[in-house]
């Protein structure tokens, strides 16, 4: 796939506009911009060396969300965008309506903050409504995917995941979105079902990674099972014709990869099981023997994919970035690794924030994003890596000839 003649922003207007699939990858000025910052040495010289070269699709850059770091996340225009910007994977996260059909969403309950709906009168069904910042309270709301029908939802537009806690009014509640971010582009943000993200990202010449989310309702809700929605997840791979190799479902709940590995085995071989351990008490990840279940009894399982946050791959060896013990573990027991989310810290010039934390000594500017990539790809061996900008990712994974 070679280089485009239109720069990113034009790129975007075609593909956003019309749906058009058969420009190039483009990448903008970021990869640029973030090579500029970093020291001088052997990989600042390649990565520059590539400037120019083609920049391909690449499995091993995963839309996470689509590109949220400037569209809002999970809609048709954050996928699209992923796309041209060479994400080989797209993320969509799985929830369900009240009438339990599955929508893409980050969170059953994230509706208030990634949608217009306080400014609709589906506020009313919200779960709860919007309550004004009183004092040290912040202001609040919470609007879930399961307090409305699947008609009600295609009625939203969405927005950037963000609110305001010092809001008075939900028009100041709605307007939160970071510095670092950008509303440039959340004009319009159109919802999809589960099933319309299948077709969309087809349409795009992606691959799948739909991520099972946690239920805010009690299950079974209304006779619906975790295990049918599971299940449903599944169904709508089959229904549209996916071949299971091209999709890698996700969850932080093993119960469910246990779930595809024993009744849907062709899915199961590349169920991800989310690692969601490290909010445990007690959890290093530089000892990873004292995990449970450990890595060989997942790889025993039929688990064959890990997805840990970055900082939980990594650490410090006299100031340099390495793999953690964790890491290490876990390609030892024969696990693939991917892992998440590049870009998603806004600028690094104060240690990198909760992705960066077991490297945070270490990072001081936004150069150094490319240092962990580096590390991540060829001391740790990740199969992938989720970004929510992933021209970022593409450039690094076409400039090392990663597939």
């Amino acid at each position: 796939m070679k280089r485009s003649i239109f720069p990113l922003s034009s790129a975007l207007a075609i593909v956003l506009s019309t749906g058009t699939t058969g420009l190039s990858a483009e990448v903008g000025p970021r990869p640029a911009y973030l090579i500029s910052k970093m020291q001088p040495g052997p990989l600042k010289e390649k990565l520059e060396g590539c400037a120019g070269a083609p920049v391909g699709k690449t499995l091993f850059s995963i839309g996470h969300r689509g590109a949220p770091l400037q569209f809002p996340e999970h809609t048709a225009e954050s996928y699209r965008a992923a796309q041209v910007m060479g994400a080989g994977i797209i993320e969509c996260d799985v929830t369900f309506t009240k009438d339990k059909e599955l929508v893409c969403r980050h969170a059953q309950d994230d509706l208030n903050t990634t949608t217009n709906i306080l400014a609709t009168g589906l506020a009313g069904q919200c779960t709860q409504g919007f309550e004004p910042a009183q004092g040290d309270t912040p202001a609040s709301a919470e609007c879930r995917t399961s307090d409305i029908t699947l008609a009600d939802f295609k009625t939203l537009n969405g927005k950037m995941d963000a609110a305001n806690p010092s809001a008075a009014t939900v028009e100041d509640y709605m307007n939160g979105t970071a510095q670092w971010r950008t509303d440039l582009y959340a004009s319009t943000g159109t919802l999809l079902t589960h099933a319309e993200s299948i077709e969309l990202i087809k349409s795009l010449g992606a691959k799948f990674t739909p991520e099972l989310k946690s239920p805010s309702v009690e299950m079974p809700f209304d006779g619906f099972t975790q295990d049918m929605y599971a299940q449903k997840l599944i169904d709508e791979y089959k229904a549209a014709g996916i071949p299971p190799e091209d999709v890698w479902p996700q969850s932080f709940n093993l119960n469910d990869v246990l779930y595809w590995i024993d009744n849907e085995p062709e899915f199961g071989k590349q169920a991800v099981f989310l690692e969601g351990r490290y909010a445990l008490d007690g959890f290093d990840p530089s000892a990873p023997e004292t995990l449970s279940p450990t890595m060989e009894d997942l790889k025993a399982a039929g688990v064959n994919y890990l997805a840990p946050p970055i900082w939980v791959l990594l650490t410090l060896e006299e100031g340099k970035i390495v793999p953690s013990a964790y890491a290490k573990a876990a390609k030892e027991a024969g696990l693939e690794l991917i892992s998440w989310s590049l870009e998603r810290s806004g600028p690094l010039d104060s240690g990198g924030g909760w992705y960066y934390r077991t490297i945070a000594d270490a990072i001081e500017n936004d150069g150094q994003m490319y240092e962990v990539v580096d590390v991540l790809a060829q001391d740790v061996g990740i199969a992938g890596l989720f970004s929510d900008w992933p021209a970022t990712t593409s450039y690094y994974a076409s400039c090392m000839g990663l597939k």
